[in-house]
């Protein structure tokens, strides 16, 4: 039995056997013994007010009466009825008033007073006052409570608009992962990590530190003109649960980005697959790596003639990047490990980020990449006139494969 249920099942057996004060006195008690939230459970339970409790809360710390029985004198039962009148009981269009403030449809009346201001207790009350109903703030609380609101954030939820064969291109994608992945072919996911700024600035979380000594850290996120940002470029492999990071100082560019791919082959997928003859790419259809940067598909095509070896590229459709797997399955836990520590330096970013891992066996290793990528390179028709691309028949400008130019005769 839960909390509530428990504390409503003694108040149905005590209620008409004690007397008003004995039954606060009580409802404090039992919200003093359940700690943090005590006397939400308990209002909730019973239907006492808070503002009951916290009277019993408070009759509680007083010390008894010089010469009184513990406790205190026997108070008089109050004669049935007695007592102060619910609000509600007093002003029956007050809940009508207050639903009419908060009730989202309100939102699209020009006319609401509240329609352009934040919708705090206080200034609701204020606002009900203005409009002949007088009831404190506290009671604001207590009735929006009754009219069953609840203080939430917005859920995002809406994708807006599908483009044209979203869910066949992901199963395009899918059938693809799946191919390879049975040949024994690498399949990764790629994508830029957001910026971070270097230093000793606040960053978002908590971490263990001694009471009353946290790390100080700076009040303004002014980039620091030395130390600057970082960007992190990720791949992950889905086939071995492992990531590669290229901690960037410079632009995030389409070279940059093909640089951290061919990094992450020799430095951990030429030992994985040493008998691979072709790469699937999976990524974002904007940034560095979208599919209508031109740069990416020439700097992809130097890489095919590198390895030798045939690089294909899947693009997710245009507003679905949070179903890119690089984000949920190694950026989030990049993200939990440095969470609540500044990054004072490139160096703590590599290390953070290398020391990463999960229970279902994620491992990461990151390294700094120091070279300049300048913005902005243009890429002429006849320069990608000269690229060895096939294109799918299924939406060949999110689909495509670049052949070894050795090979492609």
């Amino acid at each position: 039995m839960d909390a509530v249920a428990s504390i409503a099942s003694k108040y149905h057996a005590l209620s008409e056997r004690l007397d008003e004060a004995t039954l606060r006195l009580w409802a404090a008690v039992e919200a003093r013994q359940l700690g943090r939230g005590g006397v939400s459970i308990v209002a909730k339970a019973v239907g006492i007010s808070r503002t009951t409790i916290y009277a019993g809360l408070a009759e509680l710390d007083r010390a008894p009466t010089a010469g009184s029985p513990k406790g205190g004198p026997r108070r008089r039962v109050r004669a049935p009825g007695g007592g102060r009148k619910k609000l509600t009981a007093k002003d029956a269009a007050l809940l009508q008033a207050l639903d009419a403030l908060v009730d989202p449809s309100s939102r699209g009346d020009p006319s609401s007073p509240l329609r352009w201001t934040c919708k705090s207790t206080t200034h609701l009350a204020e606002e009900l006052a203005r409009r002949g109903h007088r009831v404190s703030q506290r009671s604001v609380c207590d009735l929006l409570a009754e009219l069953h609101f609840s203080l939430q954030s917005p859920r995002k939820t809406r994708e807006g608009v599908h483009p044209p064969d979203r869910d066949a291109q992901f199963q395009h994608i899918a059938a693809l992962v799946s191919a390879y992945q049975g040949s024994g072919d690498p399949v990764i996911s790629v994508d830029t990590k957001k910026k971070e700024l270097i230093g000793d600035f606040d960053n978002g979380g908590r971490e263990w530190q001694l009471t009353g000594a946290p790390e100080d850290v700076r009040t303004h996120d002014f980039v620091d003109p030395e130390l600057g940002k970082v960007a992190p470029y990720g791949v992950y492999d889905l086939t071995a649960n492992a990531g590669w990071v290229s901690v960037g100082i410079d632009h995030d560019t389409a070279e940059f980005a093909v640089e951290s791919i061919r990094r992450w082959w020799r430095e951990m997928g030429r030992s994985l697959y040493p008998k691979a003859h072709r790469l699937l790419i999976t990524a974002d259809c904007g940034g560095s790596n979208g599919y209508r940067v031109r740069l990416w598909r020439v700097q992809l095509q130097q890489l095919a003639d590198e390895l030798p070896m045939t690089i294909q590229v899947c693009h997710f459709p245009p507003g679905t990047s949070k179903w890119n797997k690089i984000e949920h399955r190694m950026f989030c836990h990049i993200t939990k490990n440095w969470r609540g520590r500044p990054l004072v330096s490139r160096q703590v970013v590599v290390n953070l980020i290398g020391g990463t891992t999960t229970r279902t066996g994620l491992q990461i290793q990151a390294k700094l990449d120091e070279n300049v990528y300048t913005p902005g390179i243009k890429v002429s028709d006849q320069e990608l006139a000269t690229l060895a691309i096939e294109r799918d028949e299924f939406h060949g400008e999110w689909n495509y494969r670049l052949i070894p130019r050795s090979r492609h005769v």
